[in-house]
């Protein structure tokens, strides 16, 4: 009864907002025309390649999307529940052999399994409970094939248009919500056994209404099918998921700053950050990729002390959503942030002059396939700089092997790290055991927070303190022991003219 109610109160804010078709109505905002300019090549930029796909896009309203969608996608089938919408559709898009226009409630829709390669839906799960949603979720998996894609984008927090609404039954969900509700969705097992679900490619907030409206909770996202492994990501659905529920919690990222400095998670805070970043030469109008940015105090550090542009991507929901709340503090526009798995993330090749990733690719199993992507996305003669968590020579002992284990992080040696530096392809590769200062920093980190104890406890709890200073401890005792060490890397890509050198060959200075 609830959800017929929601429902009818749905398609009475709808008939509303709709008379007249207009895509200031669709919009919910008088300004419509000048936003859909800017926005509208923003959002198609973002999605995967449609050249001879099925699309299926769910909320076409007037059509403002469908007809670019059908220029290059094999069919489109352009759903909306409002009769008026898919009428004005019809007469915009008709002339089009390659759509099919539906009228139909989303919660009530049926589709034959596996028949999408893409999905797209525009302002549409916000007009759903999260009950519809959740329903929704399972159906999306249902109809996209394996390996297919999800785009959609949502008002999240409050609402955006300025139209006048005698009621509105919109649902602003925080974008925590939409990351969980679609990445916790689960079908099969298939025929194969197999069972299905949505892992986060991107999300990021919408360009255009940030420069038009400061307003960075218009936010997209981009998941893909891909086979479900539980036992993979130690129970959870995703690895983003185990990031955010298990190291990287709101509360362990904020006592993790407290230690390392305002804005930054990574060992040595702002002062290795001024080191390492001097070693780039950046220059203004320079156009960095941060891989793995945390909250983003390197970023704007980067942003404010060299004039570069700065992109942040990051797998951790918590902590785009903490660093997008420090970048409204910080007002500096040239730095951007989006969760983001640089594993499955595309950029055109030569986007970047630098790249740049702290303590982050401990983390990922193929370490060869993203520095290739790195590789790809830097320009002719651009740099990259990473710090990493790295390994001794094995046998390790007992505890460090429990330790990989239980984080799920897949180290390398300094040396193995370096020589696949090399085998992508960059040169004036430098692979240097900085354990000895990873120390230092421990120890003056965990002696800054002994004394100041009495004020870490009036943020946190004894129980965390107490955590922290037991975790920098066994870092402490690992390195020492010559499991754990910490490696700093620099290389640059072959400027224009030059060749790679072949696999295994470049110059390399170990220290």
């Amino acid at each position: 009864m609830a959800e017929e109610t929601t429902r009818k109160k749905m398609s009475a804010f709808w008939e509303e907002h709709s008379r007249d078709a207009t895509i200031e109505e669709m919009m919910l905002d008088s300004r419509a025309q000048t936003i859909t300019r800017e926005e509208k090549p923003e959002i198609l930029s973002m999605l995967p390649d449609t050249d001879g796909k099925r699309v299926l896009e769910l909320g076409a309203g007037i059509g403002r999307f469908t007809g670019h969608l059908a220029k290059i996608a094999s069919h489109v089938t352009a759903v909306d529940f409002m009769e008026n919408f898919v009428e004005k559709n019809r007469e915009l898009n008709g002339h089009r052999d390659n759509i099919s226009f539906l009228q139909a409630d989303i919660t009530q829709l049926k589709l034959p399994g596996n028949s999408f390669d893409i999905i797209f839906s525009n302002w549409l799960f916000m007009y759903l409970t999260d009950a519809e949603l959740i329903n929704l979720a399972g159906c999306l998996l249902l109809w996209l094939q394996p390996g297919g894609s999800l785009f959609f984008r949502e008002s999240c927090f409050y609402q955006s248009g300025n139209v006048k609404r005698h009621f509105n039954p919109t649902v602003y969900r925080r974008p925590a919500d939409y990351n969980h509700i679609l990445t916790s969705a689960v079908t099969g097992p298939d025929a194969d056994g197999q069972l299905w679900g949505f892992e986060i490619v991107m999300s990021k907030s919408v360009q255009a209404y940030i420069r038009l409206k400061r307003n960075q909770n218009q936010v997209c996202w981009l998941l893909q099918k891909v086979a479900r492994d539980r036992s993979a990501h130690r129970g959870y659905h995703t690895l983003q998921q185990f990031l955010d529920g298990q190291q990287y919690s709101r509360n362990s990222i904020l006592r993790y700053e407290r230690i390392f400095g305002h804005g930054f998670i990574s060992a040595g805070g702002l002062r290795t950050t001024k080191e390492f970043v001097e070693m780039l030469k950046l220059s203004p109008g320079h156009s960095v990729l941060d891989v793995g940015c945390g909250i983003g105090g390197g970023d704007f550090y980067m942003a404010k002390n060299y004039g570069v542009e700065v992109l942040g991507v990051d797998l951790s929901a918590n902590m785009v959503e903490i660093a997008m709340e420090r970048a409204v503090a910080e007002n500096t526009p040239m730095v951007q942030f989006e969760i983001g798995d640089a594993t499955k993330r595309v950029f055109l090749e030569n986007s970047f002059d630098v790249i740049y990733s702290r303590d982050t690719i401990l983390h990922i199993a193929n370490k060869a396939d993203l520095l290739k992507r790195l590789y790809t996305w830097l320009k002719p003669g651009g740099k990259l700089l990473i710090t990493d968590y790295c390994c001794g020579e094995l046998p390790w002992a007992a505890s460090f092997e429990d330790y990989v284990r239980q984080r799920g992080y897949i180290l390398y040696t300094v040396p193995r790290y370096g020589k696949l530096l090399e085998d992508v392809g960059f040169v004036s590769v430098l692979a240097q055991d900085r354990t000895q200062q990873f120390l230092d920093v421990l120890e003056a980190e965990l002696r800054e927070l002994e004394e100041n104890k009495a004020a870490f406890l009036q943020d946190f709890t004894e129980e965390d303190y107490s955590y922290i200073v037991r975790g920098w401890q066994a870092k402490m005792s690992r390195c020492e022991a010559g499991d754990q060490r910490w490696g700093l890397f620099y290389a640059e890509k072959p400027a224009d003219g030059e060749s790679s050198p072949p696999h295994g060959a470049g110059e390399r200075i170990s220290a």
